[in-house]
């Protein structure tokens, strides 16, 4: 285990380091780089906000009209079937669509079932090992100008199902 800390302590240094090095042995303008960099971040994070807006605001409205608690509750036969906890559902729901927001749901989990529960552990190993799914995929596909999708909304929402079904298998092995 402390190999990983010395990893992490020095490896990010090293890195710089390196980068600094290398652009001072073959003469390259680093400060020029640095910033040229720079602006081409500030351009990209302009292109995407409108989408980043677009989807917070969504989001608030799917979760304050009750239309996440109503799919919940359509859900609710499946999740039956798999024995997946009714708290999760909405969680794994929103980790698809908002980290943030999926975030805000697991401490309202913590609260009201505890950190080291069956549910709790399993919450958190389920927003460790999701994605956002559609926020990745309007900010990576609008980014590249890609209009159809094809398969990759359908396969994310599949490993979205399965990776619930692995942390509740790992919270198994460990919780109960």
């Amino acid at each position: 285990m402390h190999i990983f800390h010395f990893i992490s302590v020095f490896l990010i240094p090293f890195v710089i380091f390196y980068i600094l090095v290398d652009a001072i042995l073959y003469k390259k303008p680093v400060f020029e780089l640095f910033t040229k960099g720079g602006k081409q971040g500030i351009q990209i994070v302009a292109e995407i906000s409108p989408t980043i807006i677009g989807l917070i605001v969504a989001i608030g409205v799917f979760r304050n009209s009750g239309a996440l608690d109503l799919l919940c509750n359509l859900l609710s036969p499946i999740t039956d079937f798999f024995h997946i906890p009714a708290a999760l559902l909405p969680l794994s729901l929103l980790k698809t669509f908002s980290a943030s927001g999926a975030n805000g749901l697991l401490f309202d989990i913590f609260k009201t079932y505890g950190t080291d529960s069956y549910i709790g552990f399993s919450a958190s190993i389920l927003l460790s090992c999701t994605e956002t799914l559609f926020y990745t995929i309007s900010v990576y596909y609008m980014s590249i100008d890609v209009k159809k999708t094809r398969w990759t909304i359908s396969a994310g929402i599949i490993i979205a199902f399965v990776s619930l079904i692995i942390s509740l298998s790992i919270a198994n092995l460990f919780i109960i």
